[in-house]
């Protein structure tokens, strides 16, 4: 453990059920598993599901799942339990409404009674003025006439929090020392008008009643941390909460045109990554790079390695651009890393319905297991196995208008007929022997082997890129490769 971390660590991730998840929202997730997992600390899983509005069991469950595929277990929370459950804020309500009564009793929060006209029109005025445009208070020291007034008028009152008149400096783990000065941090509602609770309420009374250690979280949510220090200074006071959790926000994870990496954004679903056969080990060390390395000139290590070396003081404030193009190469080095047979039975789910164009019985273990090892070493994501490998089981290659056209440039007949019959004669054992077959062709007709085994490719696998090409003539055997030679000639003399 570092020596500045206080023990025992207890650190919570605690999404809103809202739509797919998030990669921004998986970072946040892994960093906070990772600082516990290396500080021996407490990982708490926390649902914050309060607004009925928006939330939703199917992404309820989605988390649950997504958290599971990445390996990103919690010591408390739904399906584990815990000292501190329910880990549902929707099952806590009485627990919030609890703490708002002693706030409200102990003077540190007040009812509230403007309405929403009454506060566009002072906040207009406010920025008109050049003055700060938050709360300004009207409420803050009713009289008790005055409250009975505004009740008799049939206004509703929210519940506000009272802030201190004094800036609130706290030492972030990431960013160093910050000040709030109070004018920037005015008076906010933790309780609305029908008595439902707040998130700014929620979420720190959480924090302090599941007794967490460190707040790790993005940076947005940089602006409500002096509201959640006073909160926590005022619940200490009243002996709901121990101590103020060390603060660490991460930097802001952007997308094309150095905008932030929102919801709407294709490449932010990790559903995507899902579906397209990314391993979790390339996606985390991917992720675990959007603000924080394991050293300067290395991208590629394994989620123990990360957590061995992780430290919250390392992780960089500057905003991290999610670069799509690293993520698959991250990914491919993992995929190279796999033993061949792990590697096969990672690409089991991509060999057959609704990935596979081939139809079930066509499929040969045997021959998938000879091209796999080759495959290895060209597939980005689990799911390019398929296009890699399709012109093995399918009856006829993949009619690629696109790539014939460009194979069979020039006079590709000849160059076939010669093709085929070297091929004819060649030993199908050894790649080599083919190789050595279509180079003789080329050389016959003027071309190196690149030129001359062009067309031979296209007319075998429907592609002009692939597999190594001998490799896959000698596994896709003599009468198939000499009969799509044959059907190719056909065509071209049609």
């Amino acid at each position: 453990m570092d020596s500045a971390t206080p023990s025992p660590v207890r650190v919570r991730f605690c999404p809103s059920p809202t739509g797919n998840p998030h990669v921004g929202l998986v970072r946040t997730a892994l960093f906070n598993w990772a600082f516990a997992r290396h500080n021996g600390g407490t990982m708490v899983f926390r649902i914050e599901d309060t607004d009925a509005a928006r939330d939703s069991e199917e992404s309820y469950n989605q988390l649950l799942d997504s958290l599971r595929w990445l390996g990103l277990d919690w010591d408390e929370g739904p399906e584990v339990g815990g000292p501190h459950a329910p880990y549902r804020q929707s099952q806590r309500m009485d627990l919030y409404k609890d703490v708002a009564q002693k706030l409200m009793a102990g003077g540190y929060a007040y009812e509230c009674f403007c309405t929403a006209l009454e506060l566009e029109v002072r906040r207009d005025a406010a920025r008109a003025a050049g003055k700060p445009s938050g709360y300004d208070g009207t409420c803050r020291n009713l009289s008790a006439d005055r409250i009975e007034r505004y009740k008799a008028e049939g206004r509703e009152a929210i519940v506000r929090f009272r802030m201190p008149d004094e800036p609130i400096t706290f030492t972030d783990l990431v960013r160093g020392e910050l000040t709030f000065n109070p004018d920037n941090v005015p008076d906010y509602g933790i309780v609305r008008a029908n008595g439902a609770p707040l998130y700014t309420l929620v979420n720190p009374v959480d924090d302090a009643l599941m007794e967490i250690t460190h707040v790790l979280r993005g940076e947005d949510l940089l602006s409500s941390t002096p509201r959640q220090i006073a909160l926590y200074k005022a619940l200490i006071e009243l002996g709901v909460a121990k101590e103020i959790p060390q603060f660490g926000h991460l930097p802001y994870v952007m997308g094309e045109g150095n905008k932030k990496l929102s919801k709407r954004d294709p490449e932010a679903s990790l559903n995507l990554y899902r579906e397209r056969g990314f391993l979790r080990e390339g996606l985390l060390n991917y992720l675990s790079l959007l603000g924080w390395s394991i050293a300067e000139d290395r991208d590629i290590f394994t989620i123990e390695e990360m957590v061995a070396a992780f430290d919250i003081k390392d992780v960089n404030a500057n905003p991290a651009r999610f670069d799509l193009k690293k993520c698959e190469h991250i990914n491919a080095e993992h995929l190279r890393k796999l033993s061949v047979d792990d590697f096969i039975a990672a690409c089991e789910p991509w060999l057959k319905a609704p990935y596979a164009n081939w139809k079930p019985e066509s499929f040969d273990r045997a021959a998938f297991e000879r091209i796999a090892p080759h495959a290895q070493t060209r597939v980005t994501v689990l799911s390019d196995i398929t296009a890699n490998v399709d012109f093995l089981f399918l009856d006829e290659p993949v009619e690629d208008e696109a790539s014939w056209a460009k194979a069979m440039k020039g006079e590709p007949v000849p160059l076939l007929t010669t093709a085929r019959a070297k091929l004819e004669a060649a030993d199908w054992t050894s790649p080599e022997s083919l190789k050595e077959a279509v180079l003789a062709a080329g050389e016959e007709h003027g071309l190196k082997l690149g030129k001359a085994q062009a067309p031979v490719r296209v007319a075998v696998t429907g592609r002009t890129v692939g597999l190594p090409l001998f490799e896959s003539l000698e596994i896709l055997g003599k009468e198939k490769t000499l009969a799509r030679v044959d059907a190719a000639l056909a065509k071209l003399t049609a």
